[in-house]
């Protein structure tokens, strides 16, 4: 089973700010502060927040019966402004997914310099034997993400 949900949130700040978010370690530091209820916290395993890095990500009790995974960053594009990671142990795997992939893109407005569109992608595939846990695929912790940046972007960047 190979499924694809996704989400798109308007931002008003350029890309290139919200992608100094979304691209690197922060945005784990900031959600975590904000959501507490998603996610407990999130360690570097290794890496600097580059494609290759590993995070360590703890889920509050009470979270589908899961406690934690680790994820790796296997996209980190600068040009592109496209991260994606996919979690390599724990987590989804342990409820018989093969694939769970988290892309963010931050997408400049056309003709609208001082606004973009971050896009928050989730793919998975499943073994068709535990085809009843795609119920718990959803965006909404992702629109949660992506809620909290857009605030954080909002409120900490300033017109030069």
């Amino acid at each position: 089973m190979v499924g694809r949900v996704w989400e798109e949130r308007e931002v008003k700040v350029p890309a290139s700010e919200a992608w100094k978010l979304y691209g690197t370690l922060q945005l784990a530091k900031i959600v975590c502060e904000a959501l507490p209820n998603l996610f407990s916290k999130a360690e570097v395993v290794e890496g600097d927040g580059s494609a290759g890095t590993i995070l360590h990500v703890f889920l509050p009790p009470g979270t589908a019966g899961l406690t934690s995974y680790k994820e790796k960053f296997t996209v980190v594009d600068d040009e592109k402004r496209v991260k994606e990671t996919e979690v390599v142990e724990g987590g989804f795997l342990d409820l018989g997914f093969t694939l769970y992939r988290v892309r963010f893109e931050v997408v400049e407005k056309e003709g609208k310099k001082e606004e973009c569109v971050t896009r928050s992608t989730v793919e998975y595939e499943l073994k068709e034997e535990f085809a009843a846990n795609a119920a718990f695929v959803s965006i909404e912790p992702l629109v949660a993400v992506m809620r909290v940046a857009a605030d954080y972007l909002t409120k900490n960047y300033t017109t030069n």
